[in-house]
């Protein structure tokens, strides 16, 4: 047994001694709410009647990225994958990465015939598996720098923003009706750049207002990588929330902040990062930080390392992943956790060649590999944080019950916000509906 890794664990168990109360309060203050139905017919109120009450999807956004849809080596991983990911998830991240999607000037990848490219299936397949399966998109690198094509290199200032502006209204005029959330710029502290538009001062305010213009009615965010949100200090002098307050106050349309939480460390500085990222009250303070600045938070690219697949460093990233999730999921103004890669032996290697992707694909050894980070294991079984999570999402933040109606054609019951399946049972028949419970709406006349 890995010392290091017990260690981590005391960690955990330290902050759950002093924190569990607070977080079981807060998801029960922050995501359930008290509700009334009440049903009619004819105008008058339906006595006597029988209620199945059922939620069939969460208000609240659990997802990951879908780099790897119809990407694997057989049918029958592909379908595996697709179903293991629509069991869980109701968000999928999807790549917009501008090298990718125009790899050569004017060859688009948008549509589903698009010519293969690694980790980057083809925007439309990704488009229609989420409304096949009622899944939420996500849009992920509209203004990303460090994924600019290499076409750009050499551009001026003037040109890139040109080019860009042309790329904002293609993908506006495609998706801006069918995806809410439009992340616009990611990773500004990049410390390597394609670009000579990326050492402008005004980088993020010309993005952000441009996006406004394409994007009017979509959310739009901003993004930045772990050590940048949680490393540094918590204040507003702290480099990622000075730089948003800084564009806040010039107008800047930044609707919600995002935060990265890869655990890229070898498994000897876990313990050094996990004493601060993985306690509760860390978390809470920089959690509280940015919801000063804005009250919508994405939790947006998660890697939890189990290390190895060995049964104890895959139950210790289980542990970790649902003592993480659940002090997330309490915060007020967390509205989105997505976890990055579903499955292991796919994840991010430099320079993926076609000879690189046949040498890496199940190779633990190379690039971002090394984590086993994510919550399959390469023959696409579930590991114990898949499970762990499948039981969170879908069983103890849960709400299901049957009821009678009462003399006023009522019933009041306490769940969680989301998408609800009624099943009436009134003079023999049964008589299903579908109802959003929300915080805006609590109570509802059911007419049947």
């Amino acid at each position: 047994m890995d010392n290091e890794r017990v260690r981590v664990l005391e960690v955990i168990k330290a902050s759950k001694e002093r924190f569990d109360k607070v977080i079981d309060e807060n998801i029960e203050k922050n995501r359930k709410g008290d509700f009334r139905l009440t049903l009619k017919s004819n105008g008058s109120a339906i006595k006597g009647a029988k209620i199945k009450i059922k939620q069939v999807n969460h208000a609240f956004r659990f997802g990951a990225n879908i780099c790897m849809l119809d990407e694997l080596e057989t049918p029958e991983k592909n379908e595996q994958y697709k179903s293991r990911f629509a069991e869980l998830f109701n968000m999928a991240t999807l790549p917009f990465y501008w090298e990718s999607l125009e790899p050569e000037k004017g060859h688009l990848r948008y549509e589903k015939s698009s010519t293969p490219y690694y980790r980057r299936p083809a925007i439309d397949l990704c488009m229609e598996f989420c409304a096949e399966h009622g899944i939420e998109p996500r849009e992920h690198g509209l203004a990303y720098e460090n994924q600019f094509p290499r076409w750009l290199s050499s551009a001026s200032i003037d040109e890139v923003k040109r080019e860009l502006e042309r790329r904002y209204g293609e993908i506006s005029s495609r998706y801006a009706d069918k995806i809410r959330t439009i992340e616009v710029t990611n990773e500004m502290f990049w410390w390597n750049f394609k670009t000579e538009f990326y050492n402008d001062d005004n980088y993020i305010e010309w993005c952000f207002k441009l996006a406004r213009k394409h994007f009017p009615k979509n959310q739009l965010v901003v993004n930045e990588s772990t050590e940048e949100c949680w490393l540094d200090a918590c204040r507003m002098n702290a480099k990622y929330a000075s730089y948003i307050q800084a564009n806040l106050l010039k107008g800047v349309p930044i609707d919600a902040i995002g935060m990265q939480f890869h655990m890229f460390y070898p498994r000897e500085m876990e313990y050094e990062k996990a004493k601060h990222l993985y306690d509760a009250e860390f978390i809470y303070n920089r959690l509280d930080l940015y919801s000063r600045l804005r009250d919508a938070l994405q939790i947006t690219e998660i890697t939890i390392p189990a290390y190895s697949n060995d049964p104890f460093d895959e139950q210790v990233q289980a542990d970790i992943i649902e003592h993480l999730y659940r002090i997330w999921f309490s915060h007020p103004a967390t509205e989105q956790i997505i976890y990055w890669n579903l499955i292991d032996g796919y994840a991010y290697v430099p320079n993926p060649t076609p000879e690189a992707i046949r040498r890496t694909q199940g190779n633990m050894s190379v690039g971002e590999n090394v984590y086993y980070g994510g919550l399959l294991r390469f023959d696409m079984s579930p590991k114990p944080a898949y499970l762990k999570l499948k039981e969170l999402i879908t069983e103890v933040w849960h709400t299901e019950l049957e009821a009678d109606i009462d003399e006023t054609g009522c019933v009041d019951f306490r769940g969680f916000y989301g998408d609800y399946e009624l099943e009436i049972e009134l003079d023999g028949r049964k008589i299903k509906q579908m109802i959003a419970l929300t915080k805006e709406g609590k109570e509802k006349e059911i007419i049947i």
